[in-house]
């Protein structure tokens, strides 16, 4: 049974290693609003796509007081490869046994070209100041997903 986050929700606390070799812990975040999305693989077109989204739309977000995390299961030197190439500009974690995609129902069965298979679910949340969920969203498109959050957060 995977878990499943809703609006009200204690969000699950991790410490991650990030691409710059830094820990990054949701608990160190409270008092901010952060956004934490999860997705498959860094330096694959679609999650260029929605990283290059995030870091296009960052100061908007900041400016409304929005820290981003991005977080897969990719090794911190990929990651850093990928904000390298791509100039992110927020931190990416790594997870790369799958603990707290798991904890926060991101890891699991998925559909992937018309087949069951066990993988990343991207995933987004949005955590108040006070950690706890303000919004899941679960099988989002890398495409249009950031323009998305931002209509429904009011930042445009």
């Amino acid at each position: 049974m995977t878990t499943t986050l809703k609006p009200g929700d204690q969000a699950p606390d991790f410490t991650l290693t990030s691409d710059k070799g830094e820990d990054v812990t949701l608990s160190d975040l409270k008092g901010q609003r952060v956004i934490v999305y999860f997705y498959p693989a860094a330096m694959t077109p679609g999650c260029t796509k929605q990283a290059c989204d995030f870091r296009d739309s960052l100061a908007s977000l900041k400016a409304a007081g929005y820290e981003v995390v991005g977080i897969s299961p990719d090794p911190p030197a990929k990651l850093a490869q990928f904000r390298e190439r791509d100039a992110i500009t927020f931190p990416l974690v790594s997870d790369p046994d799958r603990s707290t995609l798991k904890a926060y129902g991101a890891y699991g069965e998925k559909q992937n070209y018309g087949r069951t298979v066990l993988g990343v679910i991207r995933s987004t949340f949005v955590i108040d100041e006070k950690g706890h969920i303000e919004r899941a969203m679960y099988n989002v498109k890398a495409t249009g997903h950031v323009a998305k959050l931002r209509k429904d957060l009011g930042i445009d």
